[in-house]
Order: C-alpha cells, then structure tokens, then sequence
C-alpha cells in the first residue's frame, strides 16, 4: 500500500519525521516542494503545447528533426529565403533624421521591455563577497550596472523629449525576470537600492519567467544533478509574448496609453547609440507597422542569427512574404556555412538579428494569446553547448544537452503578409515589418562572455564593447573638429590598453547632431581621459592632456516627491551646468602602466586629474586659462564656480546664483526643429 505524502510536514508542526511515507530524508522534502513548483509552473505556462507531456514531445521532435536534418539540408521548396533591403541609416541620412524626430515626439505612445531572464553563463560573473553567481545585469560596466546603463539610454531619450517639446515624459518599463542565479530577487533588489532610477515604482512591471529542464542530446531525457533536482534553465527570450499575456503586462502598458514598445538586451551596450532606436521606433509608429527589426552587418562566425525574407507557397495557392529570422544553431537546415566566406557563401549576404526590436503591442498581444504554438515563437533545441551542473558530491559534470528554447524575434513569423500571385520587386515595402541598418558598432556590440586573459579575440567581451564605445566617441568628436588620437585594431588594445578614454553621458545628445553642436574644436591627446556627465555642456576649443572628469550631481534634472513620497526625476528642474572655452587642461593623467587597471569598469589608477563635482544646479565655467596640475573642485548647490585669467595666475570665484535662475540656471540650451533637424541655440539669461 503507499501511502499519501503529506508535503506540508504533517500534523501541521512543518516538519516531517526522520522519514516520510515515500522514504524521504527531512533534507530531501524541500528539494521535493521545489520539484513540484517547477512543475506546475512548466505545467501551466506550456499549457498551450500540452503542458509537460507537450514539453517532452516538442523536445522528441526536434531531436529527431535535428537527425534527419544532418543527414539532408532538403528543406521545403514551398519556402525561398532571400537578403531582406531595408533602410541604410548610415546612407540615407536625411530620411533617418525624419525618422529619429518621429520617434521622439512618439516617445509618450511607447514603452520599453528588457528580456533579463538568461543565465548568463558565458560572463561567469561572481559576486566578490559572497561567491554567489550573478546575472548579467549585475555586471559592472563603465562604473554602473548593465541595468542602469539601459535606463540611463532611456532617460536620455526622455530628456531629449522634454528639451524639444517641454514636456515630462517617463516610459513605463517591463522587465522579465528569472530565478536563475536569483535573478528576480538581484534586480528587484537594485531596482529598490537606487530608488526606481527617479521614475517611481508604478513605471516598472517585474515578471519572473519558468524555468525549463534541461535534456540529454543523446536520447532527450531530462538532467538530473541529484534526487528531485533536475539540471533547468531559462526558457529562452521568445516566452516574453506569451508571459507577458499571462501577467497582464500588455494591459499595463495599455492603462499607460502606450501602443508600441522597443525592446532591447542587457548585453548590448551599444543599442542607444545615436539614432538607431529612436529612427526604429519612429518608423514604426509612424507607419504603423507591426513588428521592426535593427540589424547591421553580420561578423564572420559570430553566435548570431541572420535577419532573413521569406517567400512562401501557401497550400491554397498564395504566395506569403514577411521579414524573420533564422539562428544560427539553424543554419545547417537552410544549407548556410558558418566557416569561412566564399563568394556564394550565404553567410556573406546576410545581415546579423541583433534583437533589438520595434513592436506593436496589440499585436503582440494577439500572438501572445493565442493558446497555441503561436505563442511560443521560434522553438529551438541547441544542444551545441554543454549543460553543466555540480552533483550531489560537489562534483562537476558537462554534458551534451540544451533546453527547449523560444526566440522572442520570431514573433515576425505571425506576420507574414499574402498575396494570390508572386510579388517581384518592392515587396518589403507593403509588408506589416520592416527592417532598418546602421553601422555594426552603433547597433551592436555585447558584453556576453569573459574574455580569457591569454584569449586575443575581443569580440563579444566587456572589452570588446567598451573599444566599440570608444570608436563610437572618437566618430561622434571627429566631426566637431575636435583632434584625436587613432584608434587601432583589437590587437594593439589587447597588448596596451585604448589609446585614450572618453566616458559621455548619454543626455548629451543622445542623438549625434545634439551632442556634435556642444562640442567644437581643440583635441584629445593620447592617454588622455575624458569623462563628461552633464546635459548642459559647452565645449569650445579645449585641449586635453591629462585627465578631465566633470560630474553633475543633477545630469537632468531634480527629485520632487509624489503623493507617494517617492522621489521622481524632474526633467529640466535644477540641472548642473559647465562650460569651457579656450581652455587647456594639463596633468599626468591615468597610470597606464598600473596592473590594477580594468578600463570597461572605468576602474583605473591615476596619478592627477582635473575633476569638477557640481552639487544641486551647481555651474562651472573656465574661460581662457591653462587648468595645471592635480586639482578637485566641488560647486555647492546654488553657486556658480568661474575660472577666468588675472595678472598673477588665475581667478577662482564662487558666485550665487540668482534667486530667479535657481531652476532654469544662468544658460541653457535651447533646442529646435528645422525640418527634420534639431539645432541648438545658446541662451544666457
């Protein structure tokens, strides 16, 4: 006879005797309640594909696809893929400008949605008090989280807004979670640590994915580390339609009024450079497409997929045509090498799926909702790479596996587009997607795995993407007539270090015809630093030798509490200000023969700098003088800090500011539209 297990502990004391009905350990009936929450929750959410059993059949299936497909690529004549067009944000620079502007003036229709649910394992991130393993979000970056990073590139957008149209704006935020690594708890945790970045906690919606078991490569069974343990990873960023559905977030978005979303990952850094999300969302909006997809060039043997379009024979005759994507881990059933380019190497005409996105959340809800298959897009099984685990012996074991994975990006598969007969020329532009290209180091560049001291190839590092900023900012100066040192390949950084640093606030522009008007003339020598974190900026022919750190206590704005006393970022409100005209800045700068150095932390040893902490709406300004030497300057809330030239060196005088410039300061930048630019126009109260 077996008897019932009584979970709960029996006789309500919540405990189980030394052993329960089944022969369990005490120790071994948490273990057991944790097995049984998995369950129910893979249960629940893969309801639409028939729960567990569904799960398993699913992972069957493709297993024995994957066979068949190694042993013949011949895949349906009924489907062609070929090398989607698009719109070259880089060439057609005016039409971009139009499009950057649409998306600015629609940022009050749009929300955003951050996919952080991955493992992460790539990075192998510690924390460094506790050994625990962190996500990816927690890592690092530039002297701030990746998470903070994001929402920085966000309020610059808000800020850019509010500059432009005088208005408030703050993007409700969705956020999708794990609990692996702890995840939900981590970023949750961060979220309430700084406050919700000024924004207020009613702006951010958490929702925690499943997690999914892993599978043997060998014969599809689950891995299991130990007794009620089995080896369970994220599910893979393509369950965010159907989660997001299940937890009310479109509704959210909807009661903020929003009709579309950008969506990003933490991993890239680079996303928000310039005007690539912005020119996205704005052609999205304005066109009112479904679905938009931010693609560039696709480096050679990278674990990236390809943005694709597909021309499909329906089983009634017509013809089916929309934009997707195909992984990598695909590749080899469409007939696609990933070795080195020949001239008919499909690799070679393809552009990369860099997952940065423009959706319209209604439809995305539809697809989200759909109970079925639909819901769960681009079902993958990768088993290219190792599942590890530690057993029950603190052994570590790899094993050939993966996990039934969905790819949020092939949520475009539910938006093709038919016709009774073949389409030949200008089908992309009557599709509900679309597709738009930009430089690859202003679309992507991602922090996703550590680089091994002796490992020469940057790419996908911290450091690969922090050289990639760098880039970014010797373009965005070099326009402004501003001398800089060249950047050289991967393998000079690798054996020296950049050959100088240059850190910018996002609200500077974000956009490069903003920030380009702020700065102008003088140079950057090599090994220089410059770190700027102010809105309110004027650069006019300075020259940098050394170190030059200015940091504004208020980047772009003030905190005013709301009715529930939460503090709330005031765009515009008591900013800190700085300007330098015909300056020279002189000091010894980094130490660049430190060991200590780790520059995409922004964690560097310096001999002197130069460096100037505005406090409040503090103001700093430098005019015709030689700044020599190792100095800190601290502005009090309320003053204005100016150094200007006299007979015996230099004057440094503390000002208050005037009672009725307390908010506005004693200049701003004012900004206006001129067709399809923004220009700039100085204004000194």
């Amino acid at each position: 006879m077996i008897e019932k297990l009584d979970v709960d502990g029996g006789g309500g004391n919540g405990r189980l005797g030394k052993k329960s009905g089944f022969g369990l350990e005490d120790e071994e009936i948490g273990e057991f309640k944790k097995l049984l929450k998995t369950l129910g929750e893979i249960e629940q959410f893969y309801n639409c594909i028939g729960g567990i059993i569904g799960y398993q059949i699913m992972v069957l299936g493709l297993l024995a696809r994957a066979t068949c497909e190694r042993q013949t690529t011949n895949w349906s004549n009924n489907l062609e893929i070929q090398v989607p067009s698009g719109l070259d944000l880089s060439q057609n620079t005016e039409y971009a400008s139009q499009a950057a502007v649409w998306g600015i003036e629609g940022l009050p229709d749009l929300g955003e949605i951050y996919p952080l649910g991955g493992s992460a394992d790539r990075l192998g991130l510690v924390d460094p008090d506790t050994g625990e393993c962190l996500p990816a979000a927690m890592l690092p970056y530039c002297g701030r989280t990746l998470l903070e990073g994001l929402i920085r590139d966000l309020q610059a957008r808000e800020f850019l807004h509010f500059k432009m149209y005088g208005k408030q704006c703050i993007t409700p935020v969705a956020i999708m979670t794990s609990s692996a690594k702890n995840n939900h708890k981590r970023i949750t945790s961060l979220c309430e640590r700084l406050g919700w970045f000024g924004r207020g906690r009613s702006s951010f919606q958490l929702f925690e994915q499943p997690l999914v078991p892993a599978v043997s490569a060998e014969d599809g069974q689950w891995v299991v580390a130990k007794p009620f343990t089995p080896v369970c990873k994220p599910g893979g960023h393509g369950v965010i339609w159907k989660l997001a559905y299940d937890k009310g977030i479109f509704k959210w978005f909807y009661d903020h009024g929003r009709k579309g979303a950008t969506v990003r990952q933490v991993s890239n850094v680079v996303a928000a450079t310039d005007l690539t999300l912005l020119a996205l969302a704005g052609i999205g909006l304005h066109h009112g497409k479904k679905l938009g997809f931010a693609s560039c060039e696709r480096r050679v043997g990278a674990t990236e997929g390809i943005n694709v379009l597909i021309e499909k024979k329906n089983l009634d005759g017509s013809w089916a045509y929309g934009l997707s994507c195909i992984e990598y881990t695909e590749f080899d059933k469409y007939g696609i090498t990933n070795g080195p380019l020949s001239p008919r190497s499909l690799q070679a005409k393809f552009p990369a799926n860099t997952n940065i996105l423009y959706v319209d959340l209604a439809s995305a809800e539809l697809v989200g909702s759909s109970k079925n298959e639909n819901s769960l897009p681009g079902m993958v099984l990768n088993t290219k790479k190792p599942v590890a685990y530690v057993d029950d012996f603190g052994k570590r074991h790899s094993v050939p596996g993966g996990r039934l994975e969905c790819t949020m990006q092939n949520i475009a598969d539910n938006f093709f587009n038919t016709s009774s007969s073949p389409c030949y020329n200008g089908v992309e532009d009557n599709l509900d997607t679309f597709i738009v290209y930009n430089e690859r180091r202003r679309v992507t560049s991602s922090a996703k795995r550590k680089r091994i001291h002796a490992d020469k190839s940057l790419h996908q590092t911290p450091d690969g993407s922090f050289l990639d900023i760098l880039r970014n900012a010797h373009d965005l100066l070099s326009d402004s007539d501003i001398r800089l040192p060249e950047i050289k390949g991967n393998d000079e950084y690798v054996d020296s270090g950049p050959p100088f640093l240059l850190l910018l606030h996002p609200a500077l522009g974000p956009l490069w015809e903003v920030t380009r008007q702020k700065f102008h003339g003088g140079s950057i020598s090599e090994g220089s630093e410059l770190q700027i974190e102010v809105a309110e900026f004027l650069w006019r022919n300075v020259q940098l030798d050394g170190s030059l750190i200015i940091v504004a206590e208020n980047v772009m704005g003030s905190m005013k509490s709301n009715e529930n006393d939460e503090p709330i970022l005031q765009y515009g409100k008591r900013c800190g200000r700085c300007k330098l005209q015909n300056v020279k800045v002189l000091n010894k700068g980094i130490d660049w023969n430190s060991g200590n150095n780790t520059y995409w932390k922004h964690d560097v040893q310096r001999f002197e700098a130069f460096k100037v902490i505005l406090h409040g709406n503090a103001e700093f300004e430098a005019t015709d003088v030689i700044l020599q030497g190792n100095h800190v300057y601290e502005v009090p809330n309320g003053y204005k800090l100016k150094i200007t030239p006299e007979r015996s060196g230099l004057s440094v005088r503390l000002h208050p500011i005037e009672q009725k410039m307390m908010d506005s300061g004693s200049w701003y930048w004012n900004y206006k539209i001129k067709g399809m630019h923004i220009q700039l126009e100085l204004v000194e109260l």
